[in-house]
Formats: structure tokens, C-alpha cells, sequence
């Protein structure tokens, strides 16, 4: 029954995709006599956690003193946003919570389970732990790592090229490999995290907006690797339609909505930036770059996940699409007559 209750946390957790970072994704049930009497998820960044809006769910709170709640993430014991939600579950004289996962964030991190066993409340950890680090798995990899969680997203022909030899005449637009569909998926990913990566020669050959047109939801942090301003103003990545930020190695400043950031351009380029955005908060990362930027990121062992996608056209010549070392895809999934490929580094 434990791991029943666990499941539906992790549902109502998973509600909350793309809208709570750099919080965690929480679902909360509170059962009473084998019944679900409130349930709640963190809706949001700022508003209140999962365990309150289960508890305050719940209509008789003379209840609560007979109840378990079931959360996949340990309670917060610090002063945030918002109140510790230990201080509510002790409040209402919970006496059993059953927790997916510890919470690596230091300023809990073991402290919200010793809070509520030192108030007499009997706590249970672990119940379905993987599923529930999995759902928040940029968050682990925030805390534990010191980096963002770090997503590869290309597409490839059916004989393995990225995109075509391009001379400087080309009109500067994606050679586009897949179906207008798995377009709009790519869209519903921009939406999912908060910020988005490109490098100098796909900003110049492409010239991608970098937003969320196709699907609802925020557009992300856009972010161009640009070491000697080559970009131009009719880039529209330099639009200051949403925040972008240039990574160069010339300059420090800002205009109206984009941010010129300079940083050192050394072997450890990718390391240096993505130190920089765990400083500035940004949890999570999709990287939609050519070849050269992909390669180097998965050389460096910097990634996380991968999400490609193969078409039916063969260009016979061209640019190779990156190569992923063994083992195998986490997933295939044939859509249509594409396929994608899930692939995680672990």
C-alpha cells in the first residue's frame, strides 16, 4: 500500500514539470483508513509545497492525528518562500509519514526526516526511491553534481549527417531533417526548461528564434556561444524579444534584454559555463547546437540525457551527426516513419 500511495505522489509531482524550478517537482497524498483524503502537488516556484495544499485539502482535520502522509521528497525544515512544512505536519499531529527520497538540497538534506522523528512523528524513507529521484532528476543532478541537468537534442538523416555542406550564399535557414510533428515536440521540450544553448555557427546558419511558438508555455534563457561577436543585429537571437545571453570572450555588458557575458575560452569551456549557470540558478539545460558544440560536450562526459531523432532522407555527404559512445539508447520510439532514440549517460 505504501508504494500505491508513493505512485500517485509521483503523478501529482509530475504536474508540476516546468514550472517549479529551481524548486523539486512534490506530490503529497494524506490517507486515512486505506482513502485518500487530501493530495496536492507544488504547482509552482514560490507557492506553497506539496504537503500543505494535501493538508489543507482535507476537510476534517480531526482526521489528521489518524493519518499517514505520503510525500515523494523529504519535507523542507528551513525558512524559504515559504514556512518548513515539518512545522505543519507537527502541527497537525501527523503521526506517520512515508518520504520517497532524502532531499540533497544542503539546506535540508536529512535535517526535515531528524526534525519530524525527534517530534515523535514515525518516518518511513525510501518507498519507490528511484522513481522518485528519477522525476526530479535535475534537481539531484543540480545539487549533487554542481551543474545542470544537461540535455543533447539533434536530428540526424537516415545515413547519419546532421545537416548539409552550406556555402556562405545559403539562405541562412535549418535544413530541416524531420516532420513538422516531431517540430512540435521539440517545442513542448523548450517549454519544460528554463534555459537553451546554441554555438556561433548554427546562430549564423540557422538564424533560430530559440522560443516556444508551436506549444504553450514560457520561452527559455536563450544562450549563444559567440568568442568574437560575429553575430550581427539582424540575428534574431539579438532581438531582445527574451533574455539571451552571449558567451564571448571580448566584452561584459548589457543591452536592454541581452547580456553579453565574458568568460575564458579555454579547454574548459563548457565547465566554465555551466559553473556559471549553477551560480545563476538555472537548473536544467537543452542543447540544440551543431556538431562541433554536441561532440565536445559528450567527449567532456558533460551530458546527462540525449534525445535523437533520425528521418528517411539520405543526403549522401555532409555533416556527421555526433557520435554517443556504447551503450545502447535507454528507448526507441517510432513515430510515424521517424524514429526517436532516448538516450541516458549514466
Amino acid at each position: 500500500m505504501d508504494e500505491l500511495y508513493m505512485q500517485r505522489c509521483i503523478e501529482l509531482a509530475r504536474l508540476g514539470l516546468g514550472r517549479t524550478a529551481p524548486n523539486p517537482m512534490v506530490g503529497a497524498v494524506v490517507v486515512h483508513g486505506d482513502r485518500i483524503i487530501g493530495e496536492g502537488y507544488h504547482q509552482k516556484y514560490g507557492d506553497h509545497h506539496a504537503e500543505v495544499r494535501a493538508i489543507e485539502m482535507v476537510r476534517n482535520k480531526a482526521l489528521l492525528p489518524q493519518s499517514t502522509l505520503y510525500v515523494s521528497l523529504e519535507p523542507c525544515c528551513h525558512y524559504g518562500k515559504t514556512p518548513p512544512c515539518t512545522n505543519l505536519i507537527i502541527e497537525h499531529n501527523i503521526p506517520r509519514v512515508v518520504i520517497g527520497t532524502a532531499d540533497p538540497f544542503d539546506a535540508v538534506a536529512g535535517k526535515g526526516i531528524a526534525r519530524l522523528r525527534s517530534s515523535g512523528c514515525n518516518v518511513t524513507v525510501g518507498v519507490l526511491k528511484d522513481q522518485c529521484r528519477q522525476i526530479n532528476k535535475r534537481f539531484f543532478t543540480f545539487h549533487e553534481k554542481k551543474r545542470p541537468y544537461v540535455i543533447l537534442k539533434w536530428a540526424q538523416t537516415a545515413d547519419g549527417f546532421i545537416d548539409t555542406e552550406r556555402l556562405p550564399s545559403t539562405e541562412k535557414r535549418p535544413t530541416w531533417i524531420t516532420s513538422e510533428k516531431l517540430r512540435l515536440l521539440v517545442h513542448k521540450w523548450r517549454a519544460e526548461e528554463p534555459a537553451i544553448l546554441v554555438g556561433t555557427n548554427t546562430a549564423l546558419k540557422d538564424n533560430p528564434r530559440l522560443n516556444v511558438r508551436d506549444w504553450s508555455g514560457p520561452s527559455p534563457l536563450r544562450i549563444v556561444i559567440d568568442r568574437n561577436l560575429k553575430l550581427g543585429s539582424t540575428q534574431s537571437l539579438l532581438d531582445n524579444s527574451q533574455p539571451t545571453w552571449v558567451v564571448n570572450e571580448q566584452q561584459e555588458r548589457t543591452l536592454q534584454n541581452t547580456h553579453f557575458i565574458r568568460l575564458s575560452f579555454d579547454k574548459h569551456l563548457f565547465r566554465n559555463i555551466f559553473s556559471m549557470l549553477h551560480q545563476k540558478n538555472i537548473q536544467s539545460l537543452i542543447i540544440e547546437g551543431g556538431r562541433t558544440v554536441l561532440q565536445t560536450i559528450i567527449d567532456d562526459n558533460m551530458w546527462d540525457e540525449a534525445r535523437v531523432f533520425v528521418g528517411t532522407q539520405f543526403f549522401g555527404k555532409g555533416i556527421r551527426a555526433p557520435e554517443i559512445p556504447p551503450p545502447k539508447p535507454a528507448s526507441q520510439i517510432i513515430i510515424g516513419m521517424e524514429s526517436f532514440f532516448w538516450f541516458r549517460n549514466l
